[in-house]
């Protein structure tokens, strides 16, 4: 009942997975992550590790960790003289999007089971693609993106823990095997082989992530006409081949996105910015970073 209530709602995927604490390799990896200083300008990623670790945390008495995935990938695309944006951030705030659709499934849990629930957009701490996995909707590819099989990367993640003891799915097994396509695509080389990518040197983080009024020199070679992150890994990836389109009406490509050329953006006021993007996810990297990415390798100058 509660996979079809989330299939109703727009979702493409479900899964369940006991509210256990993390395993003890995942731990381990991530820690290793942020003693290595790989999260770059995410400092916040160095924070509530004991929620990261522990579901239970997040919501007294937890049984089950519920996993959905939401498609995004576009109905249409960026026109050639556009400065790119990444495809999550074209249409409306995914996390508006999520928020609302996690309620409305997290209400019928309620009314169904008579116990608590606590939806969790990707501001909370709860790690995302390891329940995903958990729950059996995909597995964690080399590019770090949760890659669902059939169906592609480009999906947004949100959880749903909860106090109903629901039946676990069978964790997701599949690995990207010796395939690394993306670890060749990636234009800053920050995904290393065995699987780990480096924040620091990732465009995606960089461009949206980071503030400073510079950024590092390299990334004025690298970073092309993009302004919004970057998608580079998963538009190489043989799992993205025959992504489809979103039927989610809040994803549908902007105008203000379609037309965002550098002399827009040049254009733009903070003011504008503001009404502009007030409800786009490209609002999270405010009018002079926005200003500053249009600014890198900018031939005009």
């Amino acid at each position: 009942m509660i996979k079809s209530q989330a299939a109703s709602l727009g979702f493409d995927a479900c899964g369940f997975a006991a509210a256990t604490p993390v395993d003890d390799e995942a731990v381990a990896r991530y820690d290793r992550w942020i003693e290595l200083g790989h999260n770059g300008c995410m400092k916040w990623a160095a924070g509530h590790r004991d929620l990261r670790r522990d579901p239970s945390l997040l919501l007294e008495g937890a049984q089950t960790v519920i996993s959905l995935a939401l498609n995004y990938y576009p109905t249409r695309f960026q026109p050639a003289d556009a400065m790119r944006v990444a495809y999550y951030a074209y249409g409306r705030d995914y996390h508006e999007v999520l928020r609302e659709k996690l309620t409305q499934v997290a209400q019928f849990i309620e009314q169904v089971t008579h116990c608590a629930t606590r939806p969790c957009v990707d501001s909370a701490p709860i790690r995302e693609r390891y329940w995903a996995q958990r729950a059996g909707i995909g597995f964690i590819g080399r590019n770090n993106c949760l890659i669902i099989p059939g169906k592609g990367s480009y999906f947004f993640l949100g959880e749903i823990v909860t106090t109903a003891r629901l039946m676990p799915d069978e964790p997701c097994t599949m690995t990207c095997g010796d395939c690394g396509k993306c670890i060749e695509a990636c234009p800053s080389g920050a995904l290393h082989g065995d699987g780990a990518a480096d924040a620091s040197r990732c465009l995606s983080c960089l461009l949206i992530e980071n503030h400073d009024e510079q950024l590092p020199d390299w990334v004025n070679k690298v970073a092309d006409d993009r302004v919004v992150g970057c998608d580079e890994c998963q538009l190489c990836c043989p799992h993205n081949a025959h992504a489809v389109a979103t039927t989610v009406e809040d994803f549908a490509p902007t105008d203000a996105v379609m037309s965002l050329t550098r002399d827009r953006i040049g254009q733009m006021t903070a003011g504008e910015f503001k009404r502009t993007f007030a409800h786009s996810a490209i609002s999270r990297l405010r009018h002079k970073t926005l200003r500053r990415n249009a600014d890198l390798n900018d031939k005009n100058k």
